[in-house]
């Protein structure tokens, strides 16, 4: 009489010769599909200045813009005593205001990061450019 040798799905796994791993594509180095611009200030008029000075420039490049999106305001309120004596009851409030807006650039080409890298903008704001 002849024996059959039953195998379990769980031994097949095991003894599947696993692929090897290629590094073809960790060295493959992609283009950014998107760069998101994020642009803060104190004042609005002057971010919305660099905003569309920013969107004017990718539009020129051939790239895709999605925004201005104008992001919450963060304030900062600060309160301070008039008096340091006797009126201990008077105080000041002052307020920082941080204008915050969005930008991304679809599939932006060459052309276009070397128009944003050149461009000059006003004094007073803040740009983050992170390659997603």
């Amino acid at each position: 009489m002849a024996t059959e040798k039953k195998t379990t799905s769980a031994t097949a796994k095991k003894t599947a010769p696993k692929a090897p791993k290629t590094a073809a594509k960790k060295s493959q180095v992609a283009a950014p599909q998107l760069v998101r611009i994020i642009v803060k200030s104190f004042d609005y008029t002057v971010i919305d200045e660099a905003a569309r000075s920013i969107y004017e420039t990718a539009e020129r490049g051939g790239s895709l813009v999605a925004g201005p999106v104008p992001l919450p305001t963060k304030i900062k309120k600060y309160t301070v005593n008039r008096s340091f004596f006797v009126n201990k009851d008077a105080r000041d409030q002052f307020e920082m205001r941080t204008h915050k807006r969005l930008i991304d650039i679809k599939e932006p080409t060459a052309k276009t990061i070397e128009s944003l890298q050149n461009l000059s903008l006003p004094s007073g704001v803040d740009v983050e450019i992170k390659m997603l």
